[in-house]
């Protein structure tokens, strides 16, 4: 069964090579570098650079609509057949928002507030950045269910890290 994976930038290489995954995406702010995983095909890694904001701020990129077909476009482009790694800074916000619009889109018969409860259960610390889960939400015409979902799991734990987590794809 297919599966979406997180992780903070520090882990990227580590959880990339255990999992032998075939697709990264990478969410950070513009400037910041990462050097692509070995194992991962230039055309198989995604760079998104955004700052993780929900309102604008002098000097960094908000979250928009292009950001979000990009992903959506790269995941649905996504074979499927071996794990996908989405990683930012922290792998707290970014990254579970990508994630969280990864499941949605592909699995679009799967209720908003069931893939929210699993992304909590899998990491106490996610906070998926809300802008990110809205504009995701607006695209995929589910009428701000996916952005009501997140906001009833709350803000996550406090960490300075994210704990590498999976996230079915499909219901178990």
């Amino acid at each position: 069964m297919p599966s979406l994976h997180v992780c903070p930038l520090s882990r990227l290489h580590d959880t990339v090579d255990s999992l032998k995954a075939s697709h990264v995406v990478t969410l950070i702010n513009v400037g910041s570098a990462v050097e692509r995983p070995a194992a991962v095909a230039g055309d198989r890694h995604l760079s998104i650079h955004m700052s993780d904001i929900v309102s604008p701020l002098d000097g960094h990129v908000l979250p928009a609509v292009e950001h979000v077909d990009a992903l959506l476009a790269f995941v649905r482009a996504w074979d499927r057949e071996s794990p996908i790694v989405f990683h930012c800074w922290a792998g707290i916000s970014r990254s579970t928002a990508a994630a969280y619009i990864a499941a949605c889109a592909l699995a679009p018969d799967r209720d908003e507030g069931e893939i929210a409860l699993a992304l909590r259960a899998a990491s106490p610390s996610a906070t998926p950045n809300a802008l990110l889960v809205s504009i995701a939400d607006d695209i995929l015409g589910r009428g701000g269910r996916m952005t009501e979902a997140i906001r009833s799991i709350g803000r996550g734990a406090e960490a300075m890290e994210g704990v590498p987590f999976m996230l079915q794809l499909n219901e178990a």
